[in-house]
């Protein structure tokens, strides 16, 4: 069911489809592109199609994240996936640059007549030490080439020590006069939002290792997770501890314990779901997953 909340508009969910999740198919086409090397320097790679973003420390598919449960980042800071075209150069070893236009956010056929821009710097000059700086910038409001939603996402990733992975990720976002708040609040407003999550795991033994997530989301203006409605300001906090065990080969089991708390009522633990009810939420899941490749 996962697919459901991926999808891009224009590729099995509608041009204005807001509900994706609860009347589109249950499959998604993830990632369609072509990629060309030119021989020029260390070589200029060219991808064009569409492709996930450069955007966050989490991906897509669960097995290959630290923790089973997407984190805050992942669901309202960045987007999915892109259409469009990226060219990538590593100038030096150590440095790689990448940088394209794209249709938008989570879009196959764009609402606008204006092109989003996104890019990566990607720094590896320390050993065992990855630092990336993505960004997205560009106008993502339906009918309006103007007013751009800018992301700028900051990774830090350290694999020195062994058996231990430590990351770090840190998001700040902005986006002018986003129409939730124009429609609410009158006049110019830019909507913000800024996110930090810090993983640690441990490798115990080949197959065994233990996940901790800890994040921070702070929807100054609630745009991002329409929690309390435009306008209404949220933070949210998470905890995450995660058991992972491989069975056997290809087969891994995971018992994660996640704790949820906000600074207003914006879970819906009972009745029909949409009603608020409660300021903390804590689920436990139980996850069995078989990769084929």
């Amino acid at each position: 069911m996962d697919s459901q909340k991926n999808h891009a508009l224009g590729i099995f969910r509608g041009d204005d489809d807001q509900f994706a999740f609860r009347n589109t198919p249950r499959f998604d086409l993830q990632e369609a592109y072509g990629a060309y090397k030119i021989p020029i320097g260390t070589g200029l790679t060219l991808k064009a199609g569409k492709f996930v973003t450069l955007l966050g420390y989490e991906v897509i598919e669960a097995p290959n994240n630290l923790n089973f449960s997407r984190g805050f980042l992942f669901s309202f800071s960045t987007p999915l996936t892109h259409v469009g075209a990226l060219a990538t150069y590593a100038p030096f070893g150590w440095l790689s640059l990448t940088a394209g236009p794209v249709v938008g956010w989570d879009v196959a056929r764009d609402n606008n007549s204006a092109m989003s821009f996104t890019g990566q710097i990607a720094v590896t000059a320390v050993k065992d030490l990855a630092l990336t700086l993505n960004w997205i910038t560009g106008p993502e409001q339906n009918h309006e080439n103007g007013n751009p939603r800018t992301v700028l996402d900051f990774i830090a990733a350290y694999t020195g020590l062994k058996n231990l992975t430590l990351a770090a990720n840190v998001d700040t976002g902005w986006e002018v006069d986003e129409p939730s708040l124009v429609a609410t609040r009158g006049g110019k407003t830019t909507g913000t939002w800024q996110a930090y999550a810090g993983y640690v795991a441990y490798d115990w033994t080949s197959a065994f290792r233990t996940a901790v997530r800890g994040e921070i989301f702070r929807d100054a203006d609630g745009i991002r997770t329409q929690a309390a409605g435009p306008g209404a300001k949220v933070t949210l906090y998470e905890v995450t501890a995660t058991l992972q065990y491989k069975i056997w080969k290809g087969l891994m089991g995971r018992l994660e314990y996640r704790h949820d708390r906000a600074s207003r009522k914006v879970f819906a633990a009972t009745g029909d779901g949409t009603v608020p009810t409660s300021r903390a939420q804590d689920t436990i899941t139980l996850a069995l997953d078989y990769l084929f490749f």
